[in-house]
């Protein structure tokens, strides 16, 4: 797993003071922590009651010298037998109310939702705001309602952050979706809690909670960016969108082809007549990766939903990959 910063593991570790868990950061926080503290103290109860009754049964009950008679014990008691079942029914119903109540809030979204959409691959994440503005970082207003609609393009992901006490799995073929209110400002992490393949434990990065001001601030920051150099933006593409996972810089063989020395080289394919890599090629590859195999390599690549502009700057990109 990567490692976090210090100030923001003081922030989602140290802020909260919170024996257990992570800062409550989010609308859902408190009635998480409370249900666990309510059934942790509940069971730590029920555990010390029983312990001690077997012992005191162990010592009242417990095998005597020969001649020596032991107490009797009771034979039936209607009011104990009600008691202990009574009350753990309650108990238990107490507590499928609340997780169920739980369970519901946080899958049904309110219609003043801001909507973002949430890509998961092996092995990077992808966030996706209104008008098409994408990072790999989850950047999020503060007090508003923030729907996640998710997706995967492999296998099954699970989307985590702890400080807000949101999890839920997205599966290949459908949406997901979760939504959360942020309360803090600062950083907090964001993790894949369902192990995906080789580098799952890499698959990490991080929720940036700002005021609206600074939101705004930051999602012109990323339309500039992405308007910007093709071969700078193509670089920043090249990590974010899990392209590093698979192909190199350095001519060290990956999962797939390195990129270095790439453009211009002549390919031959398992599937198709050899060819030089130009333009066309690069564009059919990232769209289209499984026509043409390199030889030596399989179809693991999954098939990406990539703007032209995206596909362009990662050309530009490789072109430039020495």
């Amino acid at each position: 797993m990567s490692m976090l910063p210090l100030a923001m593991i003081q922030q989602e570790y140290g802020e909260g003071k919170n024996f257990w868990f992570h800062a409550q950061a989010s609308n859902f926080a408190h009635e998480y922590d409370w249900v666990f503290y309510f059934v942790l103290y509940l069971s730590t109860f029920f555990f010390i009651a029983i312990v001690a009754t077997m012992i005191l049964f162990l010592v009242k009950y417990r095998r005597r010298e020969e001649g020596e008679a032991a107490p009797h014990g009771p034979s039936h008691n209607t009011v104990l037998e009600i008691t202990w079942t009574v009350i753990p029914t309650i108990l238990v119903g107490f507590l499928f109310w609340f997780g169920f109540k739980g369970y519901m809030s946080q899958r049904v979204p309110p219609r003043d939702s801001y909507e973002i959409r949430v890509r998961s691959q092996r092995w990077v994440w992808s966030f996706e705001s209104p008008g098409g503005i994408q990072s790999d970082v989850l950047y999020v207003p503060k007090g508003k309602n923030i729907k996640l609609r998710m997706s995967s393009s492999d296998v099954i992901h699970s989307l985590y952050i702890p400080a807000f006490r949101v999890k839920y799995d997205i599966v290949p073929g459908r949406y997901t979706q979760v939504w959360f209110r942020p309360t803090m400002k600062g950083e907090f992490h964001l993790f894949c809690t369902e192990y995906c393949g080789k580098d799952h434990s890499r698959m990490t990065t991080k929720v940036v909670v700002m005021d609206s001001f600074e939101f705004q601030g930051q999602l012109d920051k990323l339309a500039e960016e992405a308007t910007s150099d093709p071969v700078e933006y193509g670089a920043k593409l090249y990590k974010s969108k899990g392209c590093s996972a698979c192909h190199t810089l350095d001519g060290v063989k990956g999962q797939g082809p390195s990129w270095k020395g790439l453009f211009g080289m002549e390919r031959e394919f398992s599937n198709a007549k050899k060819l030089v890599v130009d333009e066309q090629y690069l564009r059919e590859s990232i769209i289209q990766p499984h026509k043409k195999l390199v030889k030596g390599y399989g179809a693991v690549m999954p098939v990406t939903q990539l703007k032209d502009r995206q596909v362009d700057a990662l050309i530009e990109y490789i072109k430039t990959v020495k």
